[in-house]
């Protein structure tokens, strides 16, 4: 068996493409379904998300694989795969699992380290799972990735430094207040920006939230949100002297607030600290207003400095995590080859004790005279002896099938111990699955079915 996926992310296609193949959560049960039922497909989980169209699949061969996911895209999507083939990524097995554990984890987000994508993915499983599309391999590779994000998350530092502007904003506000429980917040202009600040400072325990704006209808609709207050920007004299931090992103051409204006406000005040973010382009906010005794004034360049800085930092703890999901890869290997060795031993013990029960049932017949004691002493001897001689093969097996050639010592395991027919009897319809090969990679661009040949590296995928 094979795990591939086949998707487009933010980095291969803009988002007037990603947009036409995003899943309406109310289609999601008819989409699973009808790419479980494409040929050649095991299990399947869809991911899709804003940033995001994925496709993960167990495949029995991978020869028709791109193929047939393409050809499901095309009638799903009702889009001609000429369109949508180009923006396309292909990984197979290691690099497959190796591209989930990185995206659950965060590391292929447009923001390194947002954990929004782990529920996202989580979610996804559970979904197919009350499908029924998932099976043995999906249930334990999809736990284990959401296992291993919770705990890159909760074992590096990657959450802990903002790395958008509006939660730079927050943070500079923690470093001046050092809480924002009870401070009262005024925002000037009412645009995405604004509002995006203030979200994130009111999810931080700020009190009350107050909203100037040219037009009073928008500063209204803004303010409703956070059962706040509205004005024009013409009765600001009020609110600034209630504020604690004022966020201004208004377009205007010239400055909202003067020095004067504030120095005015200032003295009403007595003095109480006034933290002011402008966040617009050209300034709101007269570079005079830093000059002010108890007055913090930041820019957006500011914000933008600590943003990167907060990058950069990000980037450092992004490398510890991809150093566990290089661990959990070998994790899922040596599960993987366990799948080969369990039937393998079950069919060795089941030969075993037939062979004993053969054994036994002759010795009775020709020792007939022997007492029920003394038949139970010679089976329990002769277990032991059974037990003792399949116990290091039985460990040698499993640590050989860990290894890199661990099929190869499967087989010969089995011829060894001539365990195919045994296999057959016991097992039923329980096939060993193969050793999931390393594929790299690959760029999905025939429209022909054929053979997915393997690019240089994983890092080579650029579109």
């Amino acid at each position: 068996m094979h795990v591939v996926v086949v998707g487009m992310n933010y980095r291969t296609a803009p988002v007037e493409i990603r947009e036409k193949f995003a899943i309406p959560e109310e289609q999601w049960t008819d989409a699973i379904q009808q790419l479980r039922r494409i040929k050649s497909v095991l299990e399947c989980v869809i991911v899709s998300t804003c940033n995001r169209t994925e496709m993960y699949v167990v495949v029995d061969r991978l020869h028709m694989c791109g193929h047939f996911i393409r050809g499901f895209m095309e009638q799903w999507y009702d889009i001609p795969r000429q369109q949508f083939t180009p923006y396309l990524y292909i990984y197979e097995d290691d690099q497959a699992v190796e591209h989930l554990f990185r995206v659950t984890s965060g590391l292929d987000s447009m923001v390194v380290g947002e954990t929004q994508i782990l529920g996202q993915v989580r979610q996804s499983f559970l979904f197919a799972q009350k499908q029924g599309t998932t099976g043995t391999c999906f249930n334990h590779l999809f736990k284990q990735a959401v296992t291993l994000a919770k705990r890159a998350h909760a074992e590096t530092n990657i959450n802990d430094n903002a790395v958008s502007v509006s939660y730079a904003a927050v943070e500079l506000g923690k470093r001046i207040f050092g809480s924002f429980q009870g401070k009262k917040v005024l925002i000037l202009g009412a645009g995405k920006m604004s509002e995006l600040t203030v979200k994130h400072l009111y999810s931080n325990g700020a009190a009350e939230v107050m909203v100037a704006n040219r037009t009073l209808a928008r500063a209204e609709e803004l303010a409703r949100q956070f059962k706040g207050r509205a004005c024009t920007l013409d009765n600001l004299d009020t609110l600034l002297t209630e504020a604690d931090i004022v966020i201004s992103s208004t377009g205007s051409p010239s400055y909202v607030l003067t020095g004067k204006d504030v120095e005015h406000v200032m003295k009403r005040r007595r003095s109480r600290p006034l933290f002011l973010i402008d966040i617009a382009v050209p300034r709101d906010l007269d570079p005079a207003i830093a000059d002010l005794s108890s007055v913090f004034l930041y820019d957006i360049d500011d914000l933008e400095g600590i943003v990167q800085s907060n990058l950069a930092q990000r980037n450092k703890e992004a490398l510890k995590i991809e150093h566990m999901v290089a661990h959990e890869i070998k994790q899922y290997h040596q599960w993987l080859n366990m799948l080969g060795v369990t039937p393998l031993i079950r069919a060795l013990q089941s030969k075993a004790e037939r062979i004993h029960q053969d054994t036994l049932d002759s010795m009775f017949n020709k020792l007939p005279d022997l007492s029920e004691k003394e038949a139970v002493i010679i089976r329990r001897l002769t277990k032991s002896m059974l037990n003792q001689m399949m116990h290091d093969p039985i460990l040698q097996i499993k640590e050989l099938a860990a290894n890199k050639n661990g099929d190869e010592a499967l087989h010969y395991f089995s011829e060894l111990f001539a365990l195919e027919e045994e296999r057959a009897a016991t097992n039923g319809s329980h096939e060993q699955p193969s050793k999931l090969s390393a594929a790299h990679p690959v760029r999905d661009t025939a429209d022909e079915p054929e053979p997915v040949k393997p690019a240089l590296s994983w890092a080579a995928v650029t579109w």
